[in-house]
């Protein structure tokens, strides 16, 4: 019975490789997390352990080198809100699972302003994002640290920020 075993578990290592290479890979899911869900379908108990072992097993070593990331809602919705004012269409993988969530404005506070050789303002953003001012406008009050922000967007793909309240001036994203 104890040779059994391991001959039983390479057949459904074998099993289970055989049909993660002959499979297309999945654009929704990762071939790794399929042969995980693919044990599910083993008759035999012990196969069926076998089979999630050797899975899980191989999730864990591909997450250690980091060639698989598992993120959860939270750390998804933060991703697409440090993104807000990029044009990145690959982060739609943060969206699976949810409904589509719109992110037409964030509100934040300056962490660090200046000014760049053109007159025109940046304002680092507590959580990380760089902006600065595109358009003229001169402000009748300069921004501050720890001033809060809160920028949205506007027409034809650009952005407003407004400090404290104040008078809208139009930014890009820069970092």
């Amino acid at each position: 019975m104890s040779l059994l075993r391991p001959a039983l578990a390479a057949a459904v290592l074998a099993a289970c490789a055989s049909s993660a290479v002959a499979q297309p890979k999945s654009e929704t899911r990762a071939a790794l997390v399929q042969t995980l869900s693919d044990c599910r379908k083993v008759a035999d108990d012990s196969a069926r352990l076998a089979c999630y072992d050797a899975a899980a097993a191989a999730l864990e070593q591909a997450e250690a080198k980091g060639d698989i990331v598992v993120v959860d809602r939270d750390q998804a919705r933060s991703v697409r809100r440090q993104a807000f004012g990029f044009s990145l269409p690959s982060l739609s993988v943060f969206e699976r699972g949810e409904e589509k969530e719109e992110l037409d404005t964030i509100e934040s506070r300056i962490a660090q302003v200046g000014r760049a050789g053109t007159g025109k303002w940046i304002l680092r953003l507590e959580e990380g994002g760089t902006w600065t001012q595109v358009d003229a406008q001169e402000l009748t009050l300069y921004p501050k640290t720890g001033q809060s922000v809160k920028i949205r967007k506007a027409t034809l793909g650009s952005f407003l920020a407004s400090v404290e309240g104040r008078r809208a001036f139009r930014v890009r994203r820069t970092e």
